[in-house]
């Protein structure tokens, strides 16, 4: 009898595309999963919406079940940070929850993996002595960092904005500006939104053991902090960890018709187009977008830009997510900037198979906005990155990705949100041109080497996956 696993990713595209990625090796390892959603509690215009659709649509081996909607909240009148209201409704659904996990013959129900915000989840497992277990979408030097945050931020008495870029010692990762943190955790330990984030952290250890979209040799040091440093969290023992990723899409080649982006890749040299997109949220103001024009015709080279460029009305912004109504290009950018380099640039104004553009021949470099997902599908297609952090958990993955894994350099004003064209130009020049950019590529291509022997059976992502099936087994039986 097969035994069925039941995924909560809780959150947007984000969470589920890679959580679908952890569904594929449940089933590849001979398990049923269902993952389980929420309706959003508003209709959302993120295109991250449509790629969960997407991504839904397309994995049939999966069973999806949506919990009965709750009444959608009003954040208008809320009054506080939105994320607290979410907190509040993932809390409200254990109801709900519970009642599909009862749904299960207890004897078929393998386990429950749940994202890293839906914490709350673990109080259900506990009630029905189900096994739960955290999924973090995000790599191990980030986890390291939120693991040890809780403490000691509990030994301040005001936020760390003062500390600005102080550089902050946490084991087993390099030293990090203070002002790195995800925002929230820099604001008055005492403050609301500052106390439930910290709680989501401490309570993620909590859980019987917690799955990484990793690989050990891309983040060993703050793998071991996290499992043998006595001092990672004092008077604790943290649940194991392991590394099962890199979790990466295989991309949409195989579709019927190949994306228009992809055709025009086929007709560049090798390694010699600079790929730019920023994620779903990566939208920039006009001034900006002006910089990015000026600086990629400067440094001469090939580039394709995914430019996100919702309009600001309501109707504007239907008719553009749901039509996905092409801008006006030459709107957008400065006088003359298409034609003068329409023969060398290649500009997509909704969505892009990032995967398959970047494991195209033809692409050199990527800029990015450092989001987990991007920054492992560049990892794994071996593509050297220039860091471009705007939010989340960005800029401490760019410190991880310059400092300690190799793959990357960051871009100077990321951190006062404004990248000038003298900047760009001279980084995207210094890895397409430089000796400096030839060493990025090599280390990018032996980290791509790492990430598919860690997949491989025998791979020390595949034997943590074993284990992590076994320890599960003798806790049940136990």
């Amino acid at each position: 009898m097969k035994q069925t696993v039941v995924l909560y990713p809780g959150g947007g595209g984000g969470h589920v595309v890679p959580m679908l990625e952890l569904a594929k090796v449940f089933v590849k390892h001979g398990h049923d999963v269902t993952m389980v959603l929420l309706e959003p509690p508003f209709k959302s215009s993120d295109s991250g919406a449509l790629a969960v659709e997407r991504l839904v649509a397309s994995n049939p081996s999966v069973s999806f079940h949506v919990l009965p909607p709750l009444p959608a909240p009003d954040f208008a009148s809320f009054g506080k940070h939105p994320f607290l209201l979410v907190i509040q409704l993932l809390r409200q659904y254990n109801e709900r929850l519970e009642s599909f996990l009862l749904s299960i013959p207890r004897q078929r129900l393998h386990s429950l993996v749940i994202d890293m915000f839906c914490v709350d989840a673990i109080d259900v497992c506990a009630k029905l002595g189900v096994p739960v277990y955290t999924f973090f979408a995000s790599g191990v030097s980030v986890l390291s960092v939120l693991t040890q945050l809780p403490p000691f931020l509990a030994g301040r008495e005001t936020g760390l904005k003062e500390l600005g870029d102080t550089p902050l010692d946490f084991l087993g990762v390099s030293p990090m500006p203070a002002s790195h943190l995800v925002k929230e955790l820099l604001e008055h330990p005492e403050d609301e939104l500052c106390k439930a984030m910290v709680n989501r952290w401490e309570r993620n250890a909590e859980t019987m053991g917690v799955l990484v979209n990793s690989f050990e040799s891309l983040e060993s040091r703050a793998a071991q902090a996290l499992r043998d440093d006595p001092l990672c969290v004092p008077g604790k023992v943290l649940p194991p960890i392991y590394c099962v990723g890199p979790l990466v899409g295989g991309g949409a080649e195989e579709a019927a018709e190949r994306h228009e982006c992809l055709v025009w890749l086929d007709a560049q040299p090798e390694h010699s187009v600079v790929f730019l997109c920023f994620g779903s949220k990566g939208v920039f103001s006009a001034e900006q977008r002006k910089e990015i024009a000026g600086g990629l015709e400067n440094s001469r080279q090939r580039f394709m830009w995914v430019v996100r460029t919702p309009p600001t009305t309501t109707e504007g912004l239907k008719k553009y997510f749901e039509q996905r109504a092409a801008p006006d290009l030459d709107a957008l950018f400065p006088d003359g900037f298409v034609e003068r380099t329409k023969d060398r640039g290649f500009i997509v104004t909704t969505w892009a198979p990032q995967v398959d553009v970047l494991r195209h021949r033809a692409t050199g470099a990527f800029v990015t906005h450092c989001g987990w997902n991007s920054a492992l599908e560049g990892i794994t297609a071996g593509v050297p990155m220039l860091c471009w952090p705007q939010y989340a958990e960005q800029k401490m993955n760019k410190v991880f990705m310059t400092a300690e894994m190799g793959v990357g350099v960051e871009l100077d004003g990321y951190n006062s949100d404004f990248v000038k064209a003298e900047e760009l130009e001279a980084k995207v020049r210094l890895v397409m041109e430089s000796e400096e950019g030839k060493q990025l590529r090599a280390r990018s291509a032996a980290r791509k080497k790492e990430a598919e022997a860690a997949l491989e059976e025998g791979g020390s992502s595949h034997a943590a996956f074993v284990q992590f099936l076994s320890d599960v087994e003798n806790l049940v039986q136990n």
